[in-house]
């Protein structure tokens, strides 16, 4: 199916820098994730599954659509990116919902360091809103679902915490919703914040902050495999 542009809505199909939509990987990936489609809902449940379980949920800097699509993981942010881009590649307009959360929602998913270092707020949790049937909604890919059945067998969250990470294109699905602190509301953009994020990274000496990544992710890929 090939959709038009919304003109009302094109401050949210804008390529950026970062959301960089009008790669050529990007598009053909779009394209392929939705060639036999036949409604916006349906291109954007196949970006959305494709997003949460083919890019798995691992700890990383900031970095463009088009590399998280090369490098097939991410993190709220990242993955967030991408599914943006996907969708906007297809004329489907999509933009970021910002919030602030307790950092309790990634205590036992990453490495006890890891989380030990980490704020007690994380302060710019990202996931994707689409636009169908004339509304937004929200849809987030946060946790893949290998990783989602260890995070139930390990009873790390129940779930009433997180009670599904299933999405069917008509009603808003967030995965952190209780640990949420402040919504920050949406943007069309985030390249601003990956920048700042970014230079807030620098700051780490690079052997320590590819340790913690390193022991952060080994450790979520343990609880992928219960």
């Amino acid at each position: 199916m090939e959709l038009q542009p919304i003109k009302s809505m094109e401050v949210y199909l804008k390529p950026t820098e970062f959301c960089d939509f009008n790669h050529q990987e990007i598009i053909i990936k779009a394209k392929k994730l939705t060639k036999n489609d036949k409604t916006p809902k349906e291109m954007a449940l196949n970006i959305f599954h494709f997003v949460r379980d083919q890019i798995t949920y691992l700890m990383c800097e900031s970095d463009k659509a088009s590399r998280t699509l090369k490098n097939r993981f991410g993190d709220c942010g990242t993955k967030t990116n991408l599914q943006v881009a996907l969708l906007c590649a297809v004329n489907i307009p999509a933009k970021y919902h910002i919030a602030s959360l307790r950092k309790e929602c990634i205590k036992g998913i990453v490495s006890e360091s890891f989380y030990n270092l980490s704020p007690n707020i994380i302060s710019n949790h990202l996931w994707c809103e689409c636009y169908l049937s004339e509304k937004w909604i929200s849809c987030d890919t946060l946790f893949d679902k290998l990783l989602t059945k260890g995070i139930y067998k390990k009873g790390i969250h129940t779930k009433e915490e997180i009670p599904t990470i299933e999405w069917e294109g008509e009603n808003d699905i967030n995965t952190m919703t209780t640990w949420i602190i402040e919504d920050k509301g949406t943007t069309p953009s985030i390249d601003d914040l990956f920048l700042e994020a970014q230079k807030e990274f620098e700051k780490i000496p690079i052997e320590l902050r590819n340790t913690l990544i390193y022991q952060a992710n080994k450790y979520t890929d343990t609880v992928r495999k219960q």
